[in-house]
Protein backbone atom coordinates (compact mmCIF):
# COMPACT_ATOMS: atom_id res chain seq x y z
CA UNK A 1 0.00 0.00 0.00
CA UNK A 2 1.33 3.24 -0.71
CA UNK A 3 1.96 6.07 1.38
CA UNK A 4 -1.53 7.34 3.35
CA UNK A 5 -1.98 10.55 5.45
CA UNK A 6 -3.54 8.66 8.37
CA UNK A 7 -5.18 10.24 11.24
CA UNK A 8 -5.01 8.95 15.13
CA UNK A 9 -6.98 10.15 17.76
CA UNK A 10 -6.85 8.74 21.11
CA UNK A 11 -3.28 7.55 22.01
CA UNK A 12 -4.00 5.22 24.98
CA UNK A 13 -2.74 2.03 25.99
CA UNK A 14 -3.77 0.72 23.27
CA UNK A 15 -3.86 3.51 20.30
CA UNK A 16 -0.24 4.37 20.58
CA UNK A 17 1.31 1.16 19.35
CA UNK A 18 -1.41 0.58 17.19
CA UNK A 19 -0.74 4.70 15.42
CA UNK A 20 2.97 3.23 15.68
CA UNK A 21 2.26 -0.12 13.39
CA UNK A 22 1.00 2.25 10.73
CA UNK A 23 3.65 4.80 10.88
CA UNK A 24 6.29 1.54 11.05
CA UNK A 25 4.30 0.37 8.10
CA UNK A 26 5.93 3.96 6.16
CA UNK A 27 2.35 5.90 6.70
CA UNK A 28 2.68 9.79 7.42
CA UNK A 29 0.60 10.28 11.11
CA UNK A 30 -1.59 13.17 12.13
CA UNK A 31 -2.55 12.35 15.50
CA UNK A 32 -4.44 14.44 18.56
CA UNK A 33 -5.19 12.71 22.10
CA UNK A 34 -6.16 14.53 25.63
CA UNK A 35 -3.82 12.36 27.32
CA UNK A 36 0.05 12.53 27.02
CA UNK A 37 1.70 12.06 24.17
CA UNK A 38 4.04 9.00 24.30
CA UNK A 39 8.12 10.26 23.05
CA UNK A 40 8.34 6.99 21.04
CA UNK A 41 4.83 8.67 18.64
CA UNK A 42 6.54 12.01 18.40
CA UNK A 43 9.66 9.77 17.60
CA UNK A 44 7.90 8.25 14.59
CA UNK A 45 7.40 11.34 12.99
CA UNK A 46 3.79 12.32 13.80
CA UNK A 47 2.24 15.49 13.34
CA UNK A 48 0.37 16.50 16.65
CA UNK A 49 -3.34 18.42 15.81
CA UNK A 50 -4.85 20.64 17.65
CA UNK A 51 -7.93 19.01 17.20
CA UNK A 52 -9.97 16.44 15.74
CA UNK A 53 -11.22 18.60 13.33
CA UNK A 54 -7.46 19.67 12.19
CA UNK A 55 -6.79 16.09 12.23
CA UNK A 56 -9.24 15.23 9.24
CA UNK A 57 -8.32 18.15 7.39
CA UNK A 58 -4.87 16.73 6.94
CA UNK A 59 -5.92 12.82 6.63
CA UNK A 60 -7.43 10.76 4.22
CA UNK A 61 -7.96 8.15 6.46
CA UNK A 62 -9.03 8.87 10.20
CA UNK A 63 -8.91 6.11 12.93
CA UNK A 64 -9.96 6.90 16.10
CA UNK A 65 -9.24 4.78 19.46
CA UNK A 66 -11.50 6.09 22.51
CA UNK A 67 -12.86 4.85 25.64
CA UNK A 68 -16.77 4.89 25.54
CA UNK A 69 -19.69 6.02 23.32
CA UNK A 70 -19.77 9.40 24.66
CA UNK A 71 -16.39 10.12 23.71
CA UNK A 72 -16.91 8.84 20.31
CA UNK A 73 -19.55 10.82 19.67
CA UNK A 74 -18.13 14.03 20.94
CA UNK A 75 -15.23 13.82 18.80
CA UNK A 76 -16.64 12.94 15.92
CA UNK A 77 -19.42 15.30 15.81
CA UNK A 78 -18.69 18.30 19.30
CA UNK A 79 -17.20 21.44 18.49
CA UNK A 80 -13.40 20.79 16.71
CA UNK A 81 -14.79 17.40 16.24
CA UNK A 82 -13.97 15.55 13.27
CA UNK A 83 -16.79 16.12 10.98
CA UNK A 84 -15.95 19.66 11.26
CA UNK A 85 -12.64 18.51 8.75
CA UNK A 86 -14.22 16.53 6.70
CA UNK A 87 -14.05 16.68 3.04
CA UNK A 88 -15.94 14.28 0.43
CA UNK A 89 -14.11 11.01 -0.10
CA UNK A 90 -12.02 10.75 3.27
CA UNK A 91 -12.65 7.16 5.31
CA UNK A 92 -13.28 7.42 9.01
CA UNK A 93 -12.65 4.41 11.37
CA UNK A 94 -14.05 3.93 14.79
CA UNK A 95 -11.70 1.16 16.57
CA UNK A 96 -13.41 1.73 19.85
CA UNK A 97 -15.68 -0.47 21.77
CA UNK A 98 -18.83 1.15 21.68
CA UNK A 99 -22.77 0.44 21.70
CA UNK A 100 -23.50 -1.29 18.27
CA UNK A 101 -26.78 0.83 18.04
CA UNK A 102 -25.17 4.50 18.47
CA UNK A 103 -22.34 3.14 15.75
CA UNK A 104 -25.00 2.77 13.27
CA UNK A 105 -26.13 6.42 14.07
CA UNK A 106 -22.68 7.52 13.70
CA UNK A 107 -22.27 5.70 10.45
CA UNK A 108 -24.86 7.61 8.68
CA UNK A 109 -24.40 10.72 9.98
CA UNK A 110 -20.82 10.20 8.66
CA UNK A 111 -22.06 8.90 5.54
CA UNK A 112 -23.88 11.82 4.86
CA UNK A 113 -20.67 14.23 4.39
CA UNK A 114 -19.82 11.98 1.54
CA UNK A 115 -17.29 9.67 3.45
CA UNK A 116 -16.77 6.27 4.32
CA UNK A 117 -17.20 4.30 7.58
CA UNK A 118 -16.27 1.28 9.10
CA UNK A 119 -16.76 0.34 12.76
CA UNK A 120 -13.54 -2.12 13.84
CA UNK A 121 -12.69 -3.00 17.34
CA UNK A 122 -10.23 -4.96 18.49
CA UNK A 123 -9.15 -7.87 21.21
CA UNK A 124 -5.74 -8.82 21.91
CA UNK A 125 -5.06 -6.06 24.12
CA UNK A 126 -1.59 -4.14 24.80
CA UNK A 127 0.62 -7.13 23.93
CA UNK A 128 -1.55 -7.47 20.73
CA UNK A 129 -1.36 -3.97 19.82
CA UNK A 130 2.15 -3.83 20.51
CA UNK A 131 3.04 -6.73 18.35
CA UNK A 132 0.52 -6.18 15.14
CA UNK A 133 -1.43 -9.42 16.21
CA UNK A 134 -4.83 -7.77 17.16
CA UNK A 135 -7.95 -9.50 16.68
CA UNK A 136 -10.56 -6.86 14.17
CA UNK A 137 -13.87 -6.91 13.89
CA UNK A 138 -15.10 -4.98 11.21
CA UNK A 139 -18.71 -3.18 10.38
CA UNK A 140 -19.14 -1.50 6.70
CA UNK A 141 -19.13 -1.59 3.33
CA UNK A 142 -17.10 -4.34 1.43
CA UNK A 143 -15.56 -1.79 -0.89
CA UNK A 144 -14.25 -0.13 1.83
CA UNK A 145 -12.90 -3.35 3.79
CA UNK A 146 -10.80 -4.23 1.00
CA UNK A 147 -9.25 -0.73 0.83
CA UNK A 148 -8.24 -0.22 4.44
CA UNK A 149 -7.56 -3.98 5.22
CA UNK A 150 -3.90 -3.34 4.25
CA UNK A 151 -3.83 -0.83 7.08
CA UNK A 152 -5.69 -3.72 9.49
CA UNK A 153 -3.01 -5.95 8.37
CA UNK A 154 -0.09 -3.90 9.80
CA UNK A 155 -2.32 -3.76 13.38
CA UNK A 156 -3.55 -7.43 13.34
CA UNK A 157 -3.84 -10.65 12.34
CA UNK A 158 -7.12 -12.13 12.24
CA UNK A 159 -9.14 -9.88 10.22
CA UNK A 160 -12.83 -10.08 9.88
CA UNK A 161 -15.60 -7.92 7.75
CA UNK A 162 -18.60 -9.14 9.66
CA UNK A 163 -21.70 -6.85 8.78
CA UNK A 164 -22.95 -3.92 7.66
CA UNK A 165 -22.44 -0.58 10.13
CA UNK A 166 -22.10 -1.67 13.51
CA UNK A 167 -21.53 -5.31 13.06
CA UNK A 168 -18.49 -4.99 14.23
CA UNK A 169 -19.43 -3.71 17.58
CA UNK A 170 -21.97 -6.27 18.21
CA UNK A 171 -19.07 -8.90 17.87
CA UNK A 172 -16.82 -6.87 20.00
CA UNK A 173 -19.84 -7.39 22.56
CA UNK A 174 -19.84 -11.05 22.00
CA UNK A 175 -16.21 -11.33 22.71
CA UNK A 176 -16.12 -9.54 25.60
CA UNK A 177 -18.97 -11.62 26.51
CA UNK A 178 -16.79 -14.94 25.95
CA UNK A 179 -13.67 -13.14 27.83
CA UNK A 180 -15.40 -11.95 30.90
CA UNK A 181 -17.23 -15.67 31.32
CA UNK A 182 -13.78 -16.85 30.68
CA UNK A 183 -12.30 -14.90 33.65
CA UNK A 184 -14.37 -15.77 35.88
CA UNK A 185 -14.48 -19.52 35.06
CA UNK A 186 -10.67 -19.37 35.45
CA UNK A 187 -11.07 -17.28 39.09
CA UNK A 188 -13.53 -19.88 40.59
CA UNK A 189 -11.34 -22.90 39.43
CA UNK A 190 -7.90 -21.49 41.00
CA UNK A 191 -9.49 -19.97 43.83
CA UNK A 192 -11.22 -23.78 44.43
CA UNK A 193 -7.94 -25.60 44.54
CA UNK A 194 -6.28 -23.16 46.30
CA UNK A 195 -8.80 -22.96 48.89
CA UNK A 196 -8.73 -27.48 49.22
CA UNK A 197 -5.02 -27.10 49.43
CA UNK A 198 -3.91 -27.19 46.39
CA UNK A 199 -1.18 -25.31 44.86
CA UNK A 200 -2.55 -23.25 42.18
CA UNK A 201 0.36 -23.03 40.15
CA UNK A 202 0.80 -26.40 39.69
CA UNK A 203 -3.02 -27.03 39.24
CA UNK A 204 -2.59 -24.15 36.24
CA UNK A 205 0.19 -25.97 34.92
CA UNK A 206 -1.81 -29.26 35.07
CA UNK A 207 -5.05 -27.90 33.50
CA UNK A 208 -2.92 -26.18 30.62
CA UNK A 209 -2.60 -29.84 28.94
CA UNK A 210 -6.08 -30.49 28.35
CA UNK A 211 -9.22 -30.10 27.65
CA UNK A 212 -9.60 -27.11 30.01
CA UNK A 213 -6.45 -25.54 28.70
CA UNK A 214 -7.44 -21.73 26.86
CA UNK A 215 -5.75 -18.26 26.55
CA UNK A 216 -7.05 -17.04 29.58
CA UNK A 217 -6.07 -19.26 31.93
CA UNK A 218 -2.02 -19.50 30.15
CA UNK A 219 -2.14 -15.63 30.76
CA UNK A 220 -4.62 -14.39 33.24
CA UNK A 221 -4.32 -17.61 35.17
CA UNK A 222 -0.44 -16.64 35.70
CA UNK A 223 -1.53 -12.75 36.01
CA UNK A 224 -4.00 -14.12 38.92
CA UNK A 225 -1.00 -16.28 40.54
CA UNK A 226 1.69 -13.82 40.48
CA UNK A 227 -0.31 -10.72 41.45
CA UNK A 228 0.32 -8.97 38.37
CA UNK A 229 -2.76 -7.01 37.60
CA UNK A 230 -1.55 -3.73 36.02
CA UNK A 231 -3.21 -3.45 33.10
CA UNK A 232 -3.99 -4.97 30.17
CA UNK A 233 -7.01 -4.21 29.96
CA UNK A 234 -9.04 -2.48 33.05
CA UNK A 235 -11.79 -3.39 35.34
CA UNK A 236 -13.38 -0.40 34.29
CA UNK A 237 -13.31 -0.63 30.55
CA UNK A 238 -14.43 -4.24 30.64
CA UNK A 239 -17.60 -3.31 33.02
CA UNK A 240 -18.13 -0.70 30.08
CA UNK A 241 -18.78 -3.56 27.44
CA UNK A 242 -20.52 -5.77 29.63
CA UNK A 243 -22.82 -3.02 30.41
CA UNK A 244 -23.17 -2.80 26.64
CA UNK A 245 -23.87 -6.26 26.47
CA UNK A 246 -26.80 -5.91 29.14
CA UNK A 247 -28.38 -2.52 27.31
CA UNK A 248 -28.48 -4.86 24.08
CA UNK A 249 -29.76 -7.94 25.61
CA UNK A 250 -32.55 -5.71 27.30
CA UNK A 251 -33.46 -3.81 24.25
CA UNK A 252 -33.41 -7.89 22.30
CA UNK A 253 -35.79 -9.08 25.08
CA UNK A 254 -33.06 -11.70 26.32
CA UNK A 255 -31.15 -12.91 29.41
CA UNK A 256 -27.53 -12.88 29.68
CA UNK A 257 -26.99 -14.46 33.18
CA UNK A 258 -23.69 -15.27 33.27
CA UNK A 259 -22.66 -11.85 31.52
CA UNK A 260 -24.70 -10.18 34.34
CA UNK A 261 -22.84 -12.50 36.96
CA UNK A 262 -19.36 -11.23 35.73
CA UNK A 263 -20.98 -7.59 35.52
CA UNK A 264 -21.45 -7.99 39.40
CA UNK A 265 -17.85 -9.42 40.04
CA UNK A 266 -16.02 -6.84 38.72
CA UNK A 267 -18.67 -4.04 40.21
CA UNK A 268 -17.47 -5.48 43.50
CA UNK A 269 -13.84 -5.05 42.40
CA UNK A 270 -14.62 -1.54 41.90
CA UNK A 271 -16.26 -1.00 45.11
CA UNK A 272 -12.77 -2.28 46.43
CA UNK A 273 -11.28 0.42 44.20
CA UNK A 274 -9.87 -1.74 42.05
CA UNK A 275 -11.48 -1.08 38.55
CA UNK A 276 -8.11 0.11 37.54
CA UNK A 277 -6.77 -2.99 37.46
CA UNK A 278 -6.40 -5.53 34.86
CA UNK A 279 -9.78 -7.43 33.92
CA UNK A 280 -7.93 -10.32 35.36
CA UNK A 281 -8.04 -8.83 38.97
CA UNK A 282 -11.70 -10.12 38.85
CA UNK A 283 -10.24 -12.78 40.88
CA UNK A 284 -10.26 -10.77 43.96
CA UNK A 285 -13.91 -10.72 44.33
CA UNK A 286 -14.21 -14.67 43.98
CA UNK A 287 -11.23 -14.50 47.10
CA UNK A 288 -13.58 -12.22 48.81
CA UNK A 289 -16.17 -14.73 48.62
CA UNK A 290 -14.07 -17.17 49.87
CA UNK A 291 -12.35 -14.88 52.04
CA UNK A 292 -9.09 -16.88 50.81
CA UNK A 293 -6.34 -15.51 48.65
CA UNK A 294 -4.44 -17.77 45.82
CA UNK A 295 -1.98 -18.93 47.54
CA UNK A 296 -3.23 -18.74 51.24
CA UNK A 297 -5.49 -17.10 53.44
CA UNK A 298 -6.98 -13.14 52.45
Amino acid sequence: MSQKKIGFIGLGIMGAPMALRLAEGGHRLFVHTRSQLREEVRAAGATVCASAAEVARAADIIFTMLPDTPDVERVLFGAGGVAEGLSAGKTVVDMSSIAPIATKDFAARIEATGCAWLDAPVSGGEVGAKAGTLTIMVGGQQAVFDSIRPLFELMGKNITLVGGAGAGQTCKVANQIIVALNIAAVSEALVFASKAGADPAKVREALMGGFASSRILEVHGERMIKRTFNPGFRIALHQKDLNLALQSAKALKMALPGTANAAQLMQACAAQGDEQLDHSALVKALELLANHELGGSA
